[in-house]
């Protein structure tokens, strides 16, 4: 660009810079980086005012961004808390015009002063406020990106309502495996009690003798008496009566 050029291009931000002065005094910062930039180099309207936005708000970056929940993560991701990004045909627009410029910087420093509050806010219900930053895109919308996470004594918190939880369903389950187990025993007390009575009924029927055999030398109701006694040592014998 000729020497003519760069001071046509310059004296027209100038008079840009003039103007935006009417609309907004934070203006006044744009014509003094004007000087700072375009009397030593070429440069051009859309840089010197990138220049200028990159002198009042720091990371500020020239990139379309989608408005999809997706691309806004991703670039939330990469944010540090004072990030602007602004499509490059909303930053043309604003170097070019007084009124738009105004309006997204408005947008922009309207971020940024709500993050005391927001701060204060999320730090009253236990929260810390997590800025990323504002996002201009290509159809004139803005998003400003932030999050919140809990706080440290929020976090100890919830970890110890959730050990204590944890605890409490560990006994549980242990308390029920205990009853489960007694449960079983009793089941396998039953089983032998059935089991015993059973063996005892067995006993009892390969043991009867059938008198009807036998003559008797002694009185009847002294032999009765003695089989009484036989059936009752044999039982023993076997163990199957206590």
């Amino acid at each position: 660009m000729s020497i003519l050029g760069v001071n046509g291009a310059l004296a027209g931000a100038y008079q840009y810079a003039n103007r935006t002065q009417k609309t907004s005094t934070n203006r006044t910062g744009f014509t003094e980086q004007l000087q700072k930039t375009g009397e030593a180099a070429e440069t051009s309207k859309v840089d010197a005012y990138t220049e200028y936005l990159r002198s009042k708000y720091g990371n500020v970056r020239i990139q379309s961004i989608g408005k999809d929940q997706k691309s806004l993560d991703r670039a939330g991701k990469s944010m540090s808390g004072s990030d602007v990004v602004i499509a490059p045909n909303i930053l043309e627009q604003m170097a070019n015009d007084p009124e738009k410029a105004a309006y997204y910087e408005g947008k922009i420093d309207d971020f940024f002063n709500a993050t005391p509050m927001l701060t204060a806010s999320f730090a009253a219900k236990g929260l810390v406020y997590e800025p990323g930053g504002v996002v201009v895109h290509e159809d004139g919308s803005v998003t400003y990106i932030g999050g919140c996470s809990d706080s440290p004594e929020r976090v100890r918190e919830v970890n110890e309502i959730n050990k204590a939880k944890r605890e409490k369903e560990a006994a549980q389950r242990r308390e029920s495996m205990e009853r489960s187990q007694e449960a079983a025993e009793e089941r396998k007390q039953q089983m032998e009690i059935a089991y015993k009575k059973q063996s005892i009924a067995e006993a009892l029927a390969n043991h009867t003798m059938d008198t009807s055999r036998y003559t008797y030398t002694v009185a009847p109701e002294v032999m009765g008496s003695a089989i009484t006694a036989y059936t009752q040592n044999i039982i023993e014998a076997a163990g199957i009566l206590k």
